[in-house]
């Protein structure tokens, strides 16, 4: 009987938890363009963003950058997780624990060098473009 009432419950809680995102009560909108790109547009207002339309090249070389500067990022916690695993599995074995340190040094040369980027991009974009 405690076997069948355990499994009822589990049951019940995964439906009601499986169920939980239909019951969203978030407020309507209130963006007369019901289209999707207005709902974004008011949204983007609503945040601070100019949305008039126009893309300027350099504010789209600025995106581009940064998105490139936030996957290298991501890359290195990558790398740091995989070498970090390859040390604690190494088992003793001095082959992959000196490889697992180069990869983690190589990724922490490579973690300074897009920082050391990032902030010459930012001090350029600051200075000269985003005046």
């Amino acid at each position: 009987m405690k076997k069948h009432l355990n499994t009822i419950f589990s049951l019940i809680f995964l439906t009601a938890l499986l169920t939980l995102p239909y019951f969203v009560f978030a407020q309507a909108s209130t963006a007369s363009d019901t289209s999707l790109k207005g709902k974004l547009q008011s949204v983007g207002q609503m945040g601070g963003y100019k949305v008039d339309g126009s893309v300027n090249l350099l504010s789209m070389i600025g995106l581009i950058i940064n998105s490139v500067l936030g996957l290298l990022g991501a890359i290195f916690i990558i790398l740091m997780i995989v070498a970090g695993f390859g040390w604690m599995t190494a088992a003793g074995n001095e082959q992959k624990t000196e490889k697992a340190i180069a990869t983690i040094k190589h990724s922490i040369i490579g973690l300074i060098i897009t920082l050391s980027s990032w902030a010459i991009w930012s001090f350029i974009f600051t200075a000269f473009i985003n005046k």
